[in-house]
C-alpha cells in the first residue's frame, strides 16, 4: 500500500473550510453590525454628552450651557476630551464584546489551533 493516498482526511478537510466560510460570513455581518452601533459618553454629570458609532467617528457633541464659562475655556476642554473617550471605551468594549461572540466560534472548529 505504498504511495496510496487516504482521502478519509479530505472530507474533514471540506468540513472545516465549510466552517471557516461560515464564521467568515458572520465576522462580515458583525462588523457590519458594529459599524452601526452607537455610544455615548459623559463628563462633569453629564454637561458634555459625545456620542460615537463603531467606526469611531465622532457623531455630536452636547454641551449643557452651563459648562461654557468664557473664563475657564480649559475646564471645559478637559470635559470634552472625558466625554469624547468614555463614548469610545464603551464602543470599543462593545464591538469587542460582539467580535468575541465570533471568535469564540473558533474553538468549535476541528483542527484550528484555538
Amino acid at each position: 500500500m505504498k504511495g496510496r493516498v487516504s482521502m478519509g482526511g479530505m472530507g474533514n478537510m471540506d468540513k472545516i473550510l465549510k466552517q471557516a466560510q461560515k464564521m467568515q460570513a458572520r465576522m462580515t455581518e458583525a462588523q457590519e453590525e458594529i459599524a452601526k452601533m452607537e455610544a455615548e459618553g459623559s463628563a462633569g454629570g453629564e454637561m458634555v454628552i459625545a456620542r460615537v458609532n463603531g467606526g469611531k467617528e465622532l457623531l455630536s457633541i452636547k454641551i449643557n450651557p452651563e459648562a461654557v464659562d468664557p473664563d475657564d475655556v480649559e475646564t471645559l476642554e478637559d470635559l470634552i476630551v472625558v466625554a469624547v473617550n468614555n463614548a469610545m471605551k464603551l464602543i470599543k468594549e462593545q464591538s469587542e464584546q460582539k467580535m468575541a461572540e465570533i471568535t469564540g466560534m473558533m474553538g468549535s472548529i476541528p483542527g484550528m489551533p484555538f
